[in-house]
């Protein structure tokens, strides 16, 4: 039979949560996470299960990916086969297929592994670098400590919604983060070992919050987003919610904290980095342009 390429039914999801989770490793620590998916999940499941692919071995999974935009694809494949050239090659001749249904033709963005062989192949096939990623990690073995933060903390529940997405629209400068979203996304199969935590301040103003998404005991945990109100900024505030994201994932087991974001933004680089988040080696999206 070989490997095919599917579009998943929204009944997959709790499959294909369990399985991303279980491919994640402190030794490969950035790579596709179930917390991406619970992420696009605020927009409802019939739209994150048009978005994700899934290449199966048989009846096993191999390689998941989801588009997180209309070109940009972010996967990563089943530890097991990184260096596996036949499913290499089988992914690349599916991104490149040229009847435009289940990938674009023309202009398409891919983040992968840059360990895998898929990495390589893309690359060695004329596929060019795009943007730059800073991913950054903090390891949980020893205690957070929460002392002299400034803030206190509250998981996110009922009334606490509104105050947590009004945090993340100012943060952002975007309105499109609704309580409705949140409600939708916090029911998603990515979710159930998540939450969301909110910062105050000795005013009792929410001035931060944090969304953590765990992938099992001894497993790094991803934080995605995170934001501090635009009234509240230059306060120590951002390096405070994310020394507490760190708290909460080690409290629920995670090996590791982890984040990626746009080398370009460089304020939110130093704030990881002052909250105790390790720069780990710098990331390109490959990208095609024909």
């Amino acid at each position: 039979m070989g490997i095919s390429l599917v579009v998943p039914d929204v009944g997959a999801f709790e499959s294909i949560i369990a399985t991303l989770a279980s491919w994640q490793r402190d030794s490969a620590v950035v790579q596709l996470h179930p917390g991406d998916l619970g992420w696009a999940w605020r927009h409802g499941a019939p739209a994150v299960a048009t978005a994700v692919r899934m290449w199966l071995d048989e009846d096993t999974i191999a390689a998941i990916g989801f588009f997180d935009g209309p070109t940009v694809f972010r996967m990563t494949v089943a530890p097991e086969r990184w260096s596996d050239a036949q499913i290499a090659r089988r992914v690349l001749d599916d991104l490149g297929s040229a009847d435009g249904m289940r990938f674009p033709n023309g202009h398409l963005s891919v983040e992968v592994p840059t360990g895998t062989t898929l990495y390589r192949l893309l690359a060695s096939s004329g596929w060019q670098g795009g943007e730059a990623w800073a991913p950054l990690a903090r390891d949980l073995a020893e205690p957070v400590d929460l002392t002299g933060l400034g803030l206190r903390f509250e998981v996110v529940a009922g009334e606490r919604v509104a105050e947590f997405t009004a945090v993340h629209r100012s943060a952002w400068s975007n309105q499109s983060f609704t309580d409705d979203l949140w409600k939708t996304m916090s029911g998603g199969p990515a979710f159930q070992n998540g939450a969301c935590i909110l910062g105050r301040d000795g005013s009792g103003a929410a001035v931060a919050g944090v969304t953590i998404w765990p992938a099992g005991v001894g497993r790094p945990g991803l934080i995605e987003p995170m934001g501090v109100d635009a009234d509240h900024r230059g306060r120590g505030n951002g390096r405070a919610i994310c020394i507490a994201a760190a708290a909460e994932l080690q409290r629920r087991g995670a090996s590791i904290a982890w984040v990626c974001t746009p080398s370009s933004l460089r304020s939110a680089v130093a704030t990881y980095r002052s909250a105790g988040f390790a720069p780990l080696p710098e990331r390109l999206d490959l990208v095609r342009t024909h």
